[in-house]
């Protein structure tokens, strides 16, 4: 069987949780627990040397670290219910919008993460506020984007659920619970998409 290692509200194993759910395959949870470093143990890195979960432990012992790279895997060993694209145009259209979630989205949930209270409390980082304003703001202007290019489509990359839609919606749960980087309520074809996104079983799983 399948073993995840995971840890309880990291955002980037829920988003291979939920994507576990949706192929409907099984695996065995491993608790990493990263509050005590347990990532950065030398029988961790073993696994996966950049010290980071999840970490997909497959039946032969080999390990793939990284989100995406796991979702490729599972993928590629099942591949439907599709979600990363099925005609040359949708693989390239869903690869497009699932890298500017990470790239304009979580890169600036993350920098307001870094430098925010939860991590100064930990004593780990010296906070930068200016960057955190910045990373702030940023992070709600891309709500108005999504909110407006929403209104096109009922998800992220068109008709259908994807990996993209798996993408948007840990960043923004993660944000709104832990960043305090919520989306305004005015924001209505966002939460629109939120809400059936969230009433997927593979996400009420997660």
């Amino acid at each position: 069987m399948l073993k995840l290692y995971d840890f309880p509200g990291a955002p980037n194993p829920r988003r291979v949780k939920i994507f576990l759910a949706e192929k409907g395959i099984e695996y065995e949870s491993i608790h990493c627990d990263i509050t005590k470093l347990e990532q950065k143990q030398d029988w961790f890195l073993k696994m996966n040397p950049s010290g980071k979960i999840p970490v997909l432990e497959l039946e032969d012992g080999r390990h793939l670290g990284e989100s995406v790279a796991i979702c490729r895997y599972l993928e590629a060993i099942c591949p439907e219910p599709n979600l990363f694209g099925q005609d040359p145009f949708e693989l390239g259209h869903i690869e497009m919008r699932n890298r500017q979630i990470e790239l304009e989205l979580w890169s600036q949930v993350g920098t307001s993460w870094v430098n925010g209270p939860i991590v100064s409390r930990a004593g780990r980082f010296t906070p930068n506020l200016a960057a955190k304003e910045t990373s702030d703001r940023n992070v709600r202007k891309y709500y108005e984007r999504l909110d407006a290019e929403l209104e096109a489509n009922p998800y992220l990359a068109g008709e259908r659920f994807t990996v993209a839609d798996i993408t948007l919606l840990t960043a923004i749960d993660f944000a709104a619970s832990l960043v305090d980087l919520k989306p305004e309520d005015n924001l209505a074809q966002l939460w629109q998409w939120h809400a059936r996104v969230s009433a997927r079983s593979s996400v009420s799983a997660s």
